[in-house]
């Protein structure tokens, strides 16, 4: 290995997961203030459900294009302009006042949750192919920036005030971008890409691979973002919690994900990431389950919550490390693009589904009971698409 890409291996997958953490904060401003803008209001169940969901959209759909140009332009530029291009949507969010500027406002704060796109294959770029599924999974732990939303966002707004708030995740926003455009480097192994954008989304859309994983991203991503932007309402709805101890405990869900992530990276360099997603799967399924019967909070919902996101954390690392398995080098970024998508889709319609379920039942069994199945699905799937390539060493190529 040459000595420059060892040199730079660390401190940019540093840089990298520190971006993407900053972005993921901004991406999820709004989840953890969820409950307060539906009492200043007035809002329903699925208007609240929507608020919340409405940046998962961009972010998800976004990473499309910004997969494609992170292939043309690098990842360094490209985390550099997510990070300035956001500091708008972050300002008129803490300076909206309404439901309609805060629907229109947090559509293009989607814009921030864009990062994951950008990160997968510039840090791929850094690492040799049996270290790509532990570096993608450390990567990947910058997720918890939706821990450090949870936690951090809803106090900040007690101490200094929501408007304060946003300009204080701006200026994070902005020093970031400076920083990566100052310290980061793209890999010497990466090479930019010269083909249009347009004939490299059909190539990669043609790749069986790129579907697959995505369903399974969509899945196991999807799980963690619904959870990680919804919890804190479906704790004050279900267990009457403050606004703060939501957040709390939204929190500890993420960093239980963040943890885990990387955790399924390194799992999946050793065993396999198919070993991993069918472990991700099956816990997920039953923990669904147990959530059926409404737990009473702390210890028994506590633990099923903790636990669950957990394995939704290893599937989300083992699906990346599947990516790098399957798919050659310089497509990743574009196959991430898609994947990413489609895991930021599959948290989309959750949390709409679990507003409409609340708003006609009171309750959320139904919301599990589907997951359940979805989680169980998946698991079939993965056996069935890759017992093949289950080993740790074995290879299919992209098609």
């Amino acid at each position: 290995m040459p000595d420059e890409l060892r040199r730079g291996q660390l401190p940019n997958l540093v840089l990298a997961t520190a971006a993407f953490a900053v972005t993921f904060w901004a991406w999820n401003l709004i989840g953890p203030l969820a409950r307060s803008y539906s009492s200043q209001l007035q809002l329903s169940p699925t208007e609240t459900s929507m608020l919340v969901a409405i940046p998962v959209l961009v972010g998800s759909l976004g990473r499309i294009p910004v997969g494609v140009l992170t292939d043309r332009i690098g990842g360094r530029l490209m985390f550099a302009a997510i990070c300035f291009v956001s500091i708008i949507p972050v300002l008129l969010v803490g300076w909206s006042d309404s439901y309609g500027a805060l629907l229109l406002w947090g559509f293009f704060l989607g814009v921030a949750g864009t990062s994951f796109a950008v990160g997968i294959p510039f840090v791929n770029a850094w690492y040799e192919p049996a270290r790509r599924g532990l570096a993608t999974g450390v990567f990947g732990a910058g997720m918890g920036g939706t821990a450090l939303s949870a936690f951090l966002t809803p106090r900040l707004v007690e101490a200094v005030g929501r408007t304060q708030t946003h300009l204080l995740m701006a200026a994070a926003l902005a020093v970031t971008g400076v920083v990566m455009l100052a310290a980061a480097r793209n890999s010497p192994a990466w090479k930019p890409s010269a083909e249009p954008a347009l004939p490299r989304m059909r190539d990669a859309m043609k790749i069986k691979a790129t579907w697959q994983c995505a369903f399974l991203y969509a899945v196991a991503f999807g799980g963690f973002v619904a959870f990680s932007t919804y919890l804190p309402t479906l704790l004050q709805n279900v267990y009457d919690f403050a606004q703060t101890e939501a957040g709390l405990r939204a929190a500890g869900f993420s960093i239980a994900a963040v943890i885990a992530r990387p955790l399924g990276g390194i799992l999946s360099d050793r065993i396999g990431p198919v070993r991993v997603l069918m472990a991700s799967f099956a816990g997920t399924a039953l923990l669904a389950l147990v959530l059926v019967l409404q737990p009473a909070p702390e210890i028994p919902a506590g633990i099923t919550f903790v636990l669950m996101a957990a394995f939704l954390g290893l599937g989300t690392g083992g699906v990346f490390a599947l990516v790098a398995k399957l798919v050659e080098p310089s497509r990743v970024g574009t196959v991430t693009g898609l994947v990413g998508a489609a895991g930021g889709l599959g948290g989309y319609f959750p949390p709409l589904v679990m507003g409409v379920v609340f708003s006609a039942f009171g309750v959320y069994t139904l919301g599990y009971v589907l997951l359940s199945v979805t989680a169980l699905a998946a698991l079939l799937y993965t056996w069935k698409a890759f017992h093949r390539v289950a080993a740790p060493g074995a290879r299919t190529p992209a098609r």
